[in-house]
């Protein structure tokens, strides 16, 4: 089997950020996108509780269920040969360790994700030890919080100031020494992020987190322009001069590669 068909694996990821490979991430929802995305390349696809918003024309990611990620991850693992699948745990899945495990070992076991996604640092240590114990790899995710809107008040750029800048950065540590394999860093400061994925040895996938992260996601409708006008500084249309979704899929790819994407104008 060539390495472009061979699955990727957690470790392959680690293996990345340690020879300076940029990482590229995007969303999928269904198996034709996800098929577009595994033959462009992207290394890891995020079956993320986002399709409340981009699918279910939702306001926020709170009423998407166990059973709607079950589903769509299903649909995205039969459209995937090498990208590693992750998958999110949605709000209040995960309230204790052992409903975390169930709903993770539910989106291996019918979903066909290979990683599970949760937010929040330090209050999930307990949670990301215990799925690692049960041999269940785990993507944390700081910064911004979708699944935290109604505390946070908005979307809006989070750790700009000193002490909670501080306070994710120990989040961050916290995670990696619970045995997460990867972290999702969102909204926060491009100095900040750079710093994050500096201090971890985890890679460090961001969005709207600046350059110098290990690794970009983006949410596929948002990287091909499509929905609301009013985006995240964080988006770029790549579909915009590209001759169709195949090419705009190729560009994100490069460019995540190259480091041309991000820009300092996607960045706080």
């Amino acid at each position: 089997m060539t390495d472009r068909l061979r699955p990727l694996t957690v470790p392959a990821l680690a293996a990345m950020k340690a020879r300076g490979e940029k990482i590229a991430v995007l969303t999928a929802y269904d198996a034709s996108f996800a098929r577009e995305l595994d033959e462009a390349g992207v290394d890891a696809v995020l079956v993320g509780d986002s399709l409340g918003m981009v699918m279910q024309g939702e306001a926020t990611t709170l009423p998407v269920t166990l059973e709607h990620m079950i589903y769509h991850s299903r649909c995205v693992a039969r459209g995937l040969r090498r990208a590693l699948l992750i998958a999110d745990l949605p709000f209040m899945s995960y309230p204790t360790p052992i409903a975390a495990a169930e709903g993770a070992a539910r989106l291996i076991r019918e979903g066909g994700a290979r990683m599970v996604k949760l937010e929040g640092g330090r209050q999930r240590e307990a949670i990301v030890r215990f799925l690692v114990d049960q041999n269940i790899p785990v993507c944390g995710h700081l910064g911004l919080l979708p699944q935290s809107i109604h505390k946070l008040g908005g979307y809006a750029a989070q750790a700009t100031d000193e002490a909670s800048a501080r306070t994710l950065l120990e989040d961050a540590l916290i995670l990696q020494g619970a045995g997460a394999s990867l972290l999702v860093l969102e909204c926060v400061p491009a100095l900040l992020g750079e710093e994050v994925s500096r201090a971890l040895t985890i890679p460090v996938i961001g969005i709207g987190a600046g350059a110098g992260c290990d690794g970009q996601v983006l949410v596929l409708q948002d990287m091909l322009g499509l929905g609301s006008e009013n985006k995240p500084r964080f988006v770029k249309n790549f579909l915009a001069g590209a001759s169709g979704i195949s090419t705009a899929i190729h560009a994100y790819v490069d460019a995540v590669r190259s480091g041309e994407f991000p820009a300092a104008e996607h960045g706080y």
